[in-house]
């Protein structure tokens, strides 16, 4: 009888050993098998909680297309993590998509696997019956140069074009942008009712060569358990203003383009001017560089860019249009206020010049900045070469 019990025992123990407490993507079998040793560890609550990261992982953590697919995408993102780690990953992907999900919330997702699963149950929550999709679209973000976003939301509507109300749900939700027949982003998130705040498209994410006309095409489809609603925009406008333009290239003024057809003196083969009369020594600036620093930021406080943009000559900034962009240049700024200028050096031909100063966007949001401008001197004058913030 105890030979009996303690073999009882040590059958147990090797069962219980055999469970894994970590993911093993060696296979779709051991994916699948490693995943319940580790649920089978969980109370019912946490079950469903790591039931639900795993499906915001699939979803929304991996780039891949059809279920197959993600499911090998996520076996290797996850591979030798445990459940803690999980729900971690989970919680940043979700706030980085904006998905309304937390690992320390309640369950919201309702029953998710992952393995498949899609008939409709009694209670399935996904499983709502509409008969379209309508999807409005209404720009924001408006500065007074022009709005900067467009808020893109979709509604699953009856006959009546009324929209359907429902709660708990969790279909996944996906917004393409097209220009010219090509597609230009892809975002995803999880409608849970007819609340859904939709999609916030940001002008600055698109570049600006790719859009057509300044009009841009978007196509909306929502995921429930028996179907799959879709519904497009054609020819929305947007801001060109508000788009995103690529910097200009930084090129190096110091380097000389040599001619392969030119004569070279056997003499000088380095072309050498040896003769002092030869040699114009720079103009020095008169004025202090700090005068030129300060011009350029009463003039950013001002709005007067153009002036500002003169006083430069720094490559990092790239055109006038790039300087002055009212979202991600120095026309977003409504007020600099300057609270220290001091000269850290100069010479010749160059100089350095740190300020401490309050920048006010035209939100309303107060930044303190410590900056370092170089400046250099073109034909006598500073002009302002380099900006750092410190």
């Amino acid at each position: 009888m105890k030979k009996l019990t303690l073999l009882l025992i040590l059958s147990l123990l090797v069962f219980t050993s055999c469970k894994k407490d970590h993911v093993d993507a060696t296979s779709t079998q051991t994916l699948q098998t490693s995943i319940n040793d580790m649920a089978s560890s969980l109370n019912t609550i946490q079950q469903i909680k790591f039931n639900e990261a795993l499906y915001i992982l699939k979803t929304f953590g991996v780039e891949a297309e059809g279920d197959v697919a993600e499911l090998k995408a996520l076996g290797q993102l996850i591979n030798g993590k445990k459940v803690p780690e999980i729900l971690s990953m989970a919680d940043q992907v979700a706030q980085k998509n904006g998905i309304d999900w937390a690992s320390t919330a309640p369950p919201s997702l309702g029953e998710m696997n992952i393995f498949g699963d899609d008939k409709a149950k009694e209670s399935d929550p996904n499983d709502i019956r509409a008969n379209s999709l309508s999807v409005i679209t209404t720009l924001s973000g408006d500065t007074g140069n022009g709005p900067t976003s467009m808020q893109i939301i979709p509604r699953l509507v009856d006959n009546a074009g009324k929209p359907i109300a429902f709660t708990g749900a969790a279909l996944e939700t996906t917004l393409e942008v097209y220009s010219n027949g090509v597609k230009l982003s892809t975002a995803r998130n999880l409608m849970q009712d007819n609340n859904f705040r939709g999609f916030n498209l940001r002008f600055s994410s698109l570049m600006a060569s790719k859009i057509a006309d300044n009009k841009i095409d978007v196509t909306v489809s929502v995921k429930t358990t028996r179907k799959t609603y879709k519904m497009s925009k054609i020819g929305l406008e947007v801001n060109p203003s508000a788009l995103k333009v690529p910097e200009v290239p930084k090129t190096d003024s110091t380097t000389v383009i040599e001619d392969p057809n030119a004569i070279i003196d056997p003499n000088n083969p380095t072309g050498t001017v040896t003769d002092p009369a030869a040699v114009i020594p720079p103009k020095s600036p008169v004025a202090d560089p700090k005068n030129t620093v300060t011009k350029f930021l009463s003039n950013v406080s001002s709005q007067n860019l153009k002036a500002a943009f003169d006083a430069s000559s720094n490559p990092s900034w790239g055109s006038y249009e790039s300087f002055s962009n009212p979202t991600s240049g120095f026309g977003s700024v409504k007020n600099v206020s300057v609270k220290n200028i001091t000269n850290n050096g100069t010479n010749a031909n160059n100089a350095s010049v740190s300020a401490t100063y309050d920048v006010t966007d035209k939100n309303g949001k107060i930044t303190s900045l410590r900056a370092t401008f170089g400046l250099k001197n073109v034909n006598g004058e500073w002009k302002i070469s380099s900006y750092k913030i410190n």
